[in-house]
Formats: structure tokens, sequence, C-alpha cells
């Protein structure tokens, strides 16, 4: 029987993980799945399975995320991320977390819902620990933005503004009466950066190979 393309296309949605194209100029600019925005009151997270964006958590405390925040398709904090970061820390016995590189957009542009593809410009990056999982946060800019658009590095942004990424990632998982041991013991720069995301995308190629 023959299928009518259209309606097919109509049914079908990629799975924002798996089925995106990262970007043929990866990983100086990724296409990047965003799951929350600032004004979000809890915590959305993608369902692995499904590709949907499902409820995570209400957040406890009165932090929000200071940025657009989602993940890079087709990358993986994996073992070279993991190698990456013991290297750099001097620490030992860090394995990746197993999800998607992590990314934060800084915009000048309010931006209302999640649920969207918007292509990005690392600039730098949170060497971040979860325990003892390595779970780095790359930070970006949107392409193009009217104010953002220029840095080219994360030494260009405003103190502030690292500022409070660090502080929403180093408490965000906090629960009442609980505190995770989560500690960023480096700030780096758009050439690590760019690094970290090709061992993300060398450790997804290797998982997911076929």
């Amino acid at each position: 029987m023959k299928s009518d393309n259209k309606k097919d296309c109509c049914r079908f949605r990629a799975h924002p993980w798996h089925g995106i194209e990262i970007g043929e100029r990866a990983p100086d600019v990724v296409m990047t799945f965003v799951e929350m925005v600032p004004t979000d009151t809890v915590k959305y997270e993608m369902d692995k399975m499904s590709g949907y964006l499902r409820l995570d958590r209400p957040q406890r405390y009165s932090n929000v995320v200071p940025a657009l925040y989602g993940f890079i398709p087709r990358t993986l904090t994996g073992v070279r991320v993991a190698q990456l970061s013991m290297e750099r820390t001097g620490m030992s016995g860090i394995r990746g977390d197993g999800d998607a590189m992590d990314i934060c957009i800084l915009t000048e542009k309010d931006i209302s819902h999640g649920d969207i593809l918007v292509r990005a410009r690392p600039i730098g990056g949170f060497r971040m620990i979860d325990g003892n999982e390595a779970d780095d946060k790359i930070i970006a800019v949107l392409e193009s933005d009217a104010v953002y658009g220029e840095y080219d590095d994360i030494a260009d942004c405003p103190q502030i503004a690292i500022e409070r990424l660090k502080h929403y990632f180093l408490t965000y998982k906090d629960l009442p009466g609980e505190k995770r041991k989560v500690t960023i013991p480096e700030v780096y720069d758009r050439e690590e950066a760019l690094e970290v995301i090709r061992r993300s995308m060398e450790d997804y190629a290797k998982e997911f190979a076929g």
C-alpha cells in the first residue's frame, strides 16, 4: 500500500536527543534543544524514552534558571568527557553522568517556553562534578543575539551573569534537609568548551553507533 508521505511526515516527531542534527558547524555553532526558560518555576526534563518533556520536580526554593537551559543533540557525557574532567582537576573515580551535554544560552530576548530548537555559539563552560559524576555545563550565546552575540569568550560576559549561573547549578538539586555534593572546580574558556563538546560527540558516537 502506498503511504501518504505528507500525512506520515505530520505524524512524525524526531527524538530531540537522537533525531536532531547537531549542525554542520559543530562544535563552533550547535543546535540546542531548550528544556527550560527563566520564567519556569518547575524543572522540566526530557524523557529519554519518548523525547517529550516531562515534569521532573517543582523548584523547592526561589532560584530559577537565569538563561535558556537544555542540551546538545547527539552528545553524551561519557568516558571521554569524564577523562578530561579527571585530567583537568586531578580527581579520580569520575564517570560521565550518561546524559546529553547540558548547555545554557544567554540572550537578551524574552523566550516564553521551552521545547524549542535554537542555534547557539559556545563561549565557555563550568567543569561541574555531581557526587562522582562529570556534569559539565556549556555556556553559549544565542547566535546573532543583539546583545550577547558579540561575545567570543566567557571572559567577555559580565561577572554577575556567571555568578548567577554558578549559584543556580550549585543549589538547584538541593532538597529541604538534604544538600547534594555538587562542585564547580573550574570555569573554562571557549577553546576548552569546544574540546568538551568534541569529546561528548565522540562519546555519543561510541555509545550509539549504528
